[in-house]
């Protein structure tokens, strides 16, 4: 009871204190909570444009871990949402600039690449991206606008400046051009390709004077190097002042008789003015002089070779100049292949180009199209011996090239060494890649197969084979051999009659593809059909071979025909005792067949 007293007590108490306030602090109080209120109201916004930020954040970090990861897509999706929740932050528009590029739509990708130079104009990064856009656009004076924009904030950046001396030519405004090109001379200093651009510029605006005068600045600064003299008479030349460009050449001749840079001058003057002897004669002096460059030598000799042709055709001359070149030792082997070339394109004998081409591979032993040149030389002349040599010694310098193991393989096989054809096979094998050529490839394979088959290792002749189509699935020559050996055998006759009927497809004359495909039915038992390819086999061939007329034999044996089948018989004996190509057992159950007049299975 004492303690609600007490309250009771209290409470009167702030009731008489309430009466007791005047009548300001009231309408103080008042004012201080209504303050109060609408400042708390007025701070919602910005607790909501907090969370907006943060949102943004969030979206835009995810949108660059997507990036990050190559999802482009979703990255794509989260940055059009950034700019959805606030428009005022750049960075989203930098980067969906970026995509829009990309997806060839130039003008969104300018639209949020001006946006977001616009929300941060200091951003040179932003600017770059700006000016690229602008160019896509072919917006040549707005992006210059912004690439004088970074200049201005990065003084040292040549770059920026060199793209606005192109942009500036593109425009034909020369005069910015040119004071563009003074801004780069006060970074670096006056130089041959600065003074020459300025040159240049006046020359197309039609200042010919100041074009003249911008070359006589660079040749004063510098009086003793003759090509900076050169230049300055080459630009009077083109303004006019033939005359006193050519004693300026002269002069610089009589100081250097072999000045490169006068010495092309005069050549160009000379034929401008049909002087054909005179520029015959300065041709000669700059190709066969011993400082010459082999651009200058191969850029007049194809000029040459041009105006030859255009005159008839004459080579005399052209390749008087080349071999005087060539008399000369080379640093390298160019000049010596193009003149391998232009007797090739005359269709002069092989036996004259190929010195040139020895003396290719002795300056570059490692030129692959010389020596496949000289190899083929040596292959056309059966020169099997030359063809191995050339192939062993690429190995060293173009052990890539597989041409060279091939040309090797069967050069050796050619020869009987089946051991080395196949070591060559194998190694260039070895080298095959995604790039190869495919029907070299596959002929590797199938000259394999042929060699392994030879050696009774029919399982791995069989898998080259298959390599082999894979590579080439019409190759003729081993599709014929691997359905022939496949019968041989007795082995998968379906897959065999379907190769060999491709074979007779394509070659409908070639005995040997039709004696496969007759063999072939004849293992099949289809005898009836099998004589109507061994007759057109033997239409086809005047001269059959013994294994041949043995199976015509065996065929006919079977469609009834006996006497038939005992003279082809005879005459594949006949033929096997002329070239032992039936010889051993088999001869032997030749010579049964005819004694006992039916077929003999081996």
């Amino acid at each position: 009871m004492k303690e609600m007293n007490e309250m009771k007590v209290m409470r009167n108490e702030n009731v008489k204190m309430k009466e007791c306030l005047p009548q300001w602090m009231g309408e103080f109080l008042h004012s201080f909570i209504c303050i109060s209120f609408i400042s708390f109201m007025s701070f919602i916004p910005f607790i909501s444009y907090a969370q907006d930020g943060r949102k943004y954040d969030a979206f835009f970090l995810d949108a660059i871990c997507q990036r990050e990861k190559g999802n482009n897509d979703a990255a794509f999706d989260l940055l059009r949402h950034c700019v959805e929740i606030d428009s005022t932050r750049s960075e989203a528009y930098f980067y969906l600039s970026q995509y829009y590029m990309g997806l060839k739509d130039k003008d969104a990708s300018l639209r949020n690449a001006k946006k977001a130079a616009d929300l941060e104009p200091d951003n040179v990064t932003y600017l770059e991206s700006l000016a690229s856009a602008y160019l896509q656009q072919h917006q040549y004076a707005e992006a210059a606008d912004a690439l004088e924009r970074i200049y201005d904030k990065s003084r040292d950046r040549e770059d920026v400046l060199s793209m606005l001396v192109q942009l500036y030519e593109q425009m034909e405004d020369y005069d910015k051009a040119i004071s563009t090109l003074s801004r780069i001379e006060v970074m670096e200093g006056k130089s041959e390709r600065l003074s020459f651009a300025k040159s240049q510029f006046y020359t197309k605006k039609g200042d010919k004077k100041a074009a003249i005068q911008e070359m006589k600045q660079l040749a004063d600064q510098y009086p003793h190097d003759l090509n900076y003299r050169c230049m300055y008479a080459n630009t009077l030349y083109v303004n006019g002042q033939k005359k006193k460009a050519l004693a300026l050449y002269n002069e610089v001749l009589r100081e250097e008789p072999d000045n490169r840079n006068a010495m092309f001058a005069m050549l160009a003057y000379y034929n401008e003015q049909k002087d054909s002897a005179r520029a015959a004669e300065t041709t000669e002096r700059i190709l066969l002089h011993k400082d010459a460059s082999l651009q200058d030598r191969i850029g007049l000799m194809r000029q040459m070779i041009a105006e030859s042709e255009q005159q008839g055709g004459d080579s005399t001359r052209v390749l008087q100049l080349f071999h005087r070149m060539l008399d000369v030792p080379q640093p390298d082997a160019d000049l010596a292949l193009f003149c391998a070339t232009y007797m090739n394109l005359k269709k002069m004998p092989n036996d004259s180009i190929r010195p040139i081409l020895e003396q290719v591979l002795i300056t570059a032993p490692d030129n692959a199209a010389a020596r496949l040149q000289l190899v083929s030389y040596a292959w056309q002349n059966e020169d099997r011996d030359r063809v191995i040599s050339l192939c062993q010694d690429a190995r060293q310098y173009n052990p890539e090239e597989m041409a060279f193991y091939y040309y090797q393989g069967i050069a050796y096989y050619q020869e009987g060494k089946m051991d080395d054809a196949l070591n060559s096979f194998q190694n260039g094998i070895s080298v095959i890649s995604d790039d190869s050529d495919p029907a070299i490839v596959s002929d590797f394979y199938a000259v394999m197969g042929d060699i392994m088959h030879q050696k009774g290792r029919e399982q791995e002749a069989f898998a080259a084979y298959d390599s082999c189509l894979v590579w080439k699935e019409d190759n003729i020559g081993c599709l014929n051999n691997y359905a022939y050996y496949l019968s041989e055998k007795g082995l998968q006759l379906e897959k065999a009659e379907q190769m060999s009927y491709r074979t007779i497809k394509a070659e409908p004359k070639n005995a040997t593809f039709l004696d496969t495909y007759a063999w072939i039915l004849f293992m099949q038992k289809r005898y009836s059909e099998a004589r109507i390819y061994i007759d057109q086999t033997l239409q086809c061939d005047s001269d059959s071979s013994a294994v041949l007329l043995e199976h015509a034999g065996d065929i006919y044996f079977h469609v009834g025909e006996e006497d038939k089948a005992v003279s082809f018989w005879q005459k594949a004996l006949e033929k096997a005792s002329d070239n032992s190509e039936i010889k051993g057992e088999r001869q032997q159950v030749l010579i049964r067949k005819i004694k006992l007049k039916k077929f003999i299975k081996e």
